[in-house]
């Protein structure tokens, strides 16, 4: 028996060693394959039975191969700004369908953050999953149900407005100027008291319209001045001639030229007409801190506007997008504009590296794995998202190439075991002749 035992764990040997060859084989083959980790090749012995010191019982070898699931590959830059890679823990989540709808399916998940858009504007990579994220509201937020995710979808953003929501105004009114003599509000407007100053701003509607907006300004008194916004467009916008101006106002200003009244911004709102298709608009302008010069001002220099700073945009197209640390998938607009779209989940496990593997260098969650969770990049112990870049394959060539001879001269000596056993037992048939 031990002459055939001895048969048995040579050709255990072979198969050991072939496995060994196998795993080291696809290891070299996914050199270059983007977020591949390296499979190592862990050796066990086998017994025949269990006996005590006395006793001798033949046993084998068996291979396990052990994947390195968790381990960082090198990140390198591209110039994609779709490629995405992980530093740190955690992996992207994906589908091998896209979901356009926010849904609890289910999910795989890959390091493999070589993305691009499909023909229909999805995210998928190299493999043919689909990138999933949530889908944020109006004001950035990560939906109410974290386990829905979506299929991070480009096609359906055209473009963006941003109606003007703030005005600030750094401005001089002459301190010398002579105040006029009688004054109401709307004189300005309309041409009774001429504008001592006046200074034109472009503000934005809902839709993305240029509007324009007229500040007009007299000295009615010592340190005191009347303002009246009007509207320079066509009197029908706002319902008629009857409702400009659309705000009036008095600013008053310190002894040394600082502002002093109002205290607060002041809001402005535009009357838009029905027939607009615009709901009123209400714009904050900022005239500057009491008591200091960072607003509009009093000093005897020539009134002059020296900046503004108003937001909002005319209607800009997608011009592509971009993905910041925490994993937001952002949206850039021709006009200037950015705008989050998306937020990547980062699905983090107990144990990484006893995920179960799938085709296309993706994984699936196991019992050896844990449950997933799913994390805002850079938060719980999740890793953080890098945009315009590609972690890649783990494998070391130089080991594999050295693991291959050692394999070799290994799986050699077994096949040795197994002729040196057969010709023992060719002389053992030999003794009965």
């Amino acid at each position: 028996m031990s002459i055939y035992g001895a048969l048995f764990t040579g050709v255990s040997g072979l198969n050991a060693n072939s496995r060994a060859l196998s795993n080291t084989s696809t290891n070299i083959a996914n050199i270059n394959t983007v977020g591949y980790k390296t499979t190592q090749n862990q050796f066990s012995t086998l017994l025949a039975e269990n006996v005590d010191a006395s006793q001798f019982s033949s046993g084998g070898v068996q291979a396990v191969a052990v994947r390195e699931i968790s381990q960082q590959g090198e990140i390198t830059q591209t110039s994609s700004s779709t490629d995405l890679a992980l530093s740190g823990n955690g992996f992207f989540v994906v589908t091998d369908t896209a979901n356009a709808a926010p849904s609890v399916t289910q999910l795989d998940y890959t390091r493999a953050g070589n993305f691009q858009k499909d023909a229909n504007g999805f995210l998928r990579n190299a493999a043919g999953y689909y990138l999933q994220g949530w889908k944020l509201d109006a004001n950035g937020n990560i939906p109410s149900n974290p386990a829905a995710v979506t299929a991070i979808d480009l096609g359906q953003i055209t473009g963006t407005a941003e109606a003007t929501t703030t005005v600030g105004l750094r401005l001089n009114l002459q301190s010398s100027a002579a105040a006029v003599g009688a004054y109401a509000p709307g004189d300005m407007n309309a041409g009774t008291v001429p504008p001592q100053y006046q200074t034109g701003l472009e503000v934005f509607d809902s839709q993305g319209g240029s509007r324009p907006i007229r500040l007009a300004f007299v000295k009615t008194a010592a340190n005191t001045w009347s303002y009246e916004a009007i509207y320079d467009g066509n009197p029908a916008d706002i319902g008629g001639a009857g409702n400009n101006p659309i705000a009036t106002g008095n600013i008053t200003f310190n002894t040394d030229g600082t502002i002093a009244t109002p205290a607060a911004a002041v809001n402005i709102t535009i009357p838009w007409a029905a027939a607009s298709g615009l709901s009123p608009q209400t714009i904050a302008f900022n005239l500057g801190t009491p008591g200091a010069s960072d607003g509009v001002t009093q000093y005897d220099a020539s009134s002059t506007l020296y900046a503004n700073q108003t937001n909002g945009a005319l209607f800009g197209a997608l011009t592509g997008v971009r993905v910041d640390g925490d994993g937001k998938v952002i949206a850039q607009f021709s006009n200037g504009l950015e705008k989050p779209i998306y937020q990547l989940p980062v699905a983090t496990f107990l144990n990484p590296d006893g995920l179960g593997a799938l085709d296309g260098n993706a994984y699936h969650g196991s019992v050896e794995s844990g449950d997933v969770s799913l994390k805002v990049a850079r938060q719980g112990g999740a890793g953080a998202v890098q945009s315009s870049a590609l972690e890649q394959s783990t494998v070391d060539l130089a080991k594999e190439f050295s693991d291959m001879i050692v394999i070799q001269r290994a799986y050699s000596a077994a096949s040795k075991i197994i002729t040196t056993a057969n010709e023992m037992l060719d002389e053992l048939t030999r003794l009965k002749r």
